[in-house]
């Protein structure tokens, strides 16, 4: 067997780090549920910084492990793109200590993916920015304007568009999450037609608890097929727990299809309340039920 030559042993060390690197942000899903632990952030619009690295601040104020993180606005140009802006992110999250867990494209919601050519940059640009940054998953709001309830035309639109991008993110190793209105059942449809494991469901417990559907059955159904990318963590109008979403149940729910990772933050602010005190008194909640590893 022939010695390795000290430039061929520090090229093999470079490649090596450079593949762990490339595959850490997938690692807490692969691994095994009892060494996987739940991580708490919140949407960066949620407290009151969106698309700016100023929300990382606010979160290390709140205790958070993270932030989801706006790609931007229309008004911006979808600013994450620029190298410049996640240098920027990156700086900040080192600083603060505060992670990016994921990534969001809101302004979906007012010019939306099933019928806006604009928006078709956005997707598969968020795709290459998500390993410039860390993360693992963006989230593809279908609210608003973007509303696939009802709507075929426009949902095989959206499937017609994921079709194209999914093969960049399965190659970038990255998800795109839909979070919409649609039930389970719904939601897999659309999976099922795309036909890629880089398109899941961004589940948000509130939403599905706002139209009526069971989302304890909904979380086990959908789990159970493995296409959970992420949650939201919500209620409309009132702090975690006090709401009409059940988190043990939840957290029940999760237990059973092995999920740990990702749970952001989302509304839950009480009428009249304020967002630092509310998203303390949230977070604070949220950890008696879904703990840090000991």
């Amino acid at each position: 067997m022939n010695l390795l030559t000290r430039r061929q042993m520090l090229r093999r060390t470079v490649t090596s780090a450079a593949v762990l690197a490339s595959t850490s942000s997938l690692a807490p899903l692969w691994a095994a549920p009892e060494s996987r632990a739940f991580k708490i952030g919140a949407c960066d619009w949620s407290i009151g910084k969106m698309a700016t690295p100023d929300a990382l601040d606010v979160a290390r104020e709140i205790g958070l492990d993270g932030v989801q993180v706006s790609l931007g606005t229309e008004k911006d140009q979808m600013h994450l793109r620029q190298a410049a802006v996640q240098k920027r992110y990156l700086e900040v999250s080192a600083r603060t200590g505060v992670a990016l867990a994921s990534l969001a494209i809101g302004e979906l919601n007012n010019i939306p993916y099933k019928s806006d050519p604009r928006t078709i940059p956005w997707v598969s640009d968020a795709v290459d920015v998500l390993p410039a940054v860390g993360c693992r998953v963006v989230l593809l709001a279908f609210f608003g304007n973007g509303d696939l309830k009802g709507d075929r035309a426009g949902t095989d639109e959206v499937v017609r568009r994921l079709k194209e991008v999914a093969p960049k993110a399965e190659k970038q190793g990255v998800i795109l999450g839909i979070e919409s209105w649609l039930s389970a059942e719904e939601h897999m449809d659309i999976v099922d037609r795309v036909g890629s494991k880089a398109v899941q469901v961004y589940y948000d417990v509130a939403n599905s608890e706002k139209m009526g559907y069971d989302i304890y059955r909904e979380i086990r159904w959908l789990g159970k097929k493995g296409v959970i990318c992420e949650f939201h963590a919500k209620e409309n109008g009132a702090l975690l727990g006090q709401g009409r979403v059940d988190f043990q149940k939840v957290r029940q729910a999760m237990d059973e299809i092995g999920y740990r990772g990702w749970m952001q933050i989302e509304g839950a602010v009480p009428p009249g309340g304020q967002m630092l005190p509310s998203y303390q008194a949230n977070l604070k909640y949220l950890r008696s039920v879904f703990p840090p590893p000991a």
